[in-house]
């Protein structure tokens, strides 16, 4: 069940854009960054962990409002409830999709966003070795969000302003990782657990009390 829960908002977000927009959001930035800043190799070099990182967290938010929404509204929730399916484990199925669907995308694209902002290959390599354990946790605040902001007015709105402060650890870590190395991975790798572990059921409970 769940594996065919993850496939059905794979196919559903590939063939609605939802997973395309994020990953050319991801490359406009990295494009415009060099363009703002001028040519210095050096300073491109020194910031463009944190500009990749920065790119990831807002293209993560973009995707947010059609997570969950278009399920509560359809009844599709309701009908999986009914089966005996868990709303934590609906919830922790969209995660995994989500996270399937954009992080792969955006680690290929960050190869060409190290071009752009002359990273070494070093660099590069702690970059990716971030975004694969931080987006882990973007996916799982995603979908918490999407489910909290389900079937409000000026969603999108007041999925940032939620999803943006719970997300600074993750900026901080992952962006830290670039120069600390392993210690900010492993603090990265901690924030992202516990944010996949307590999303789905933060997710649960905001549809329940929607449902309300």
């Amino acid at each position: 069940m769940i594996g065919a829960l993850i496939l059905r908002e794979l196919r559903r977000a590939w063939t609605g854009g939802g997973l395309i927009t994020p990953v050319v959001f991801f490359l406009l930035v990295a494009v415009l960054f060099p363009f703002a800043v001028g040519p210095d190799g050096a300073l491109l070099s020194r910031v463009g962990g944190g500009v990749i990182w920065a790119a990831a967290l807002l293209a993560a938010l973009l995707p947010v409002e059609r997570l969950v929404t278009p399920d509560l509204d359809s009844g599709i929730l309701d009908q999986l409830t009914v089966r005996r399916v868990s709303v934590p484990m609906v919830m922790l199925a969209k995660t995994a999709a989500h996270w399937l669907g954009f992080a792969p995308a955006l680690m290929a694209a960050a190869l060409i966003a190290a071009g752009l902002l002359d990273l070494s290959a070093v660099t590069l390599a702690r970059v990716e070795a971030g975004l694969a354990i931080g987006t882990v946790g973007l996916a799982a605040l995603a979908v918490a969000t999407g489910a909290l902001t389900a079937g409000l007015r000026g969603a999108g709105a007041l999925a940032g302003l939620l999803m943006l402060p719970l997300a600074v650890p993750l900026l901080i870590f992952g962006a830290g990782a670039v120069q600390q190395g392993t210690g900010a991975l492993k603090l990265l790798g901690a924030v992202s657990l516990l944010y996949l572990a307590g999303a789905p059921y933060v997710a649960a409970a905001a549809i329940g009390a929607a449902r309300d």
